[in-house]
């Protein structure tokens, strides 16, 4: 692994519309790549700068002969959250036949903007080779009320490269009484196959916004999901093993449309939420990766 000889804080973003202090911001960016090696899948490269880490790699899967044998990696983000003028970046690349799992320890914090409404950034970037196989199964983000900022992840897929993954956002803290009622977050998501693009979107979050209360769309929900699977052998007959293997309710759906498979969940429960994607992930991880489902220790600690 290698990394900078300091973490680096950068200038306001050109595009933020504000003046701020550059001493008080922090950029984070993490490079990982994945290649296979002699049947298991290796860790290859690892450039990090500022606060953002990975743990040792994990093999917890049992061998097989045929299968080349995935690779788990938690990422580490020490501080947990995200401020005004916080940059994350991450950037993925697995390689040809390689197969590899990343997770993280806990849930990521989008904080209050400060006064001036400062937006954070969190960009993943994620490249994966013909052959390969990533599944990225981050924890739930949980933005506090007043938070600001864009959340944007790229997928990028090299002919017959498979990819499973999902984002579960919880907004403000209703235990707490703490709701999400103000602040602007943008979510927006970009997944190609050899250039062409197979899913593209941008979702607003604002609760000012008729879309937010509107039955028609946020509906008012605390808690939303998405989770999509790319590079499925049958798409349609993964939706109709989806629709078998989960209980039936209101809150989730799922469809498939140019081979992407897409799980939505809309509802206030966090919980639940990750009950449903963990449980789709489980049902579609043998028909993606002939293997059955292999639940990082993490999530239980």
């Amino acid at each position: 692994m290698s990394a900078d000889p300091a973490p680096h804080r950068h200038p306001s973003p050109p595009d933020s519309g504000h003046r701020f202090d550059a001493g008080r911001r922090w950029e984070a960016r993490l490079a990982l790549a994945f290649d296979r090696r002699e049947g298991r899948t290796r860790l290859t490269r690892a450039h990090h700068r500022g606060p953002l880490r990975v743990q040792r790699p994990f093999y917890p899967e049992p061998l097989h002969p045929a299968l080349v044998e995935p690779c788990h990696v938690y990422l580490l983000h020490p501080p947990g959250g995200l401020v005004s003028g916080d940059a994350l970046a991450l950037e993925i690349a697995v390689e040809a036949d390689a197969h590899a799992l990343l997770t993280t320890p806990a849930a990521t914090k989008l904080y209050r903007a400060d006064s001036q409404g400062v937006t954070w950034q969190q960009s993943n970037h994620l490249q994966v080779a013909a052959g390969g196989l990533l599944e990225w199964l981050p924890q739930e983000t949980i933005a506090f009320d007043g938070s600001r900022g864009v959340q944007s992840t790229t997928v990028e897929l090299g002919g017959d490269a498979r990819c499973l993954g999902w984002e579960v956002m919880a907004l403000g803290r209703p235990v707490g009484a703490l709701p999400f009622v103000s602040g602007a977050i943008e979510q927006r998501f970009r997944l190609t196959c050899d250039g062409r693009p197979l899913w593209l979107e941008r979702q607003p979050l604002d609760p000012h916004h008729a879309r937010f209360q509107g039955r028609w769309g946020q509906g008012g929900a605390s808690v939303q999901a998405t989770l999509w699977a790319a590079g499925l052998a049958a798409p349609e007959a993964a939706v109709a093993a989806l629709r078998e293997a989960l209980p039936a309710a209101p809150q989730w759906a799922v469809t498939q449309r140019l081979g992407v498979l897409l799980l939505r969940y809309l509802g206030d429960s966090r919980n639940q939420a990750w009950d449903y994607c963990q449980a789709a992930w489980q049902t579609l991880r043998p028909l993606l990766a002939e293997r059955e489902a292999c639940e990082p220790r993490i999530w239980r600690t």
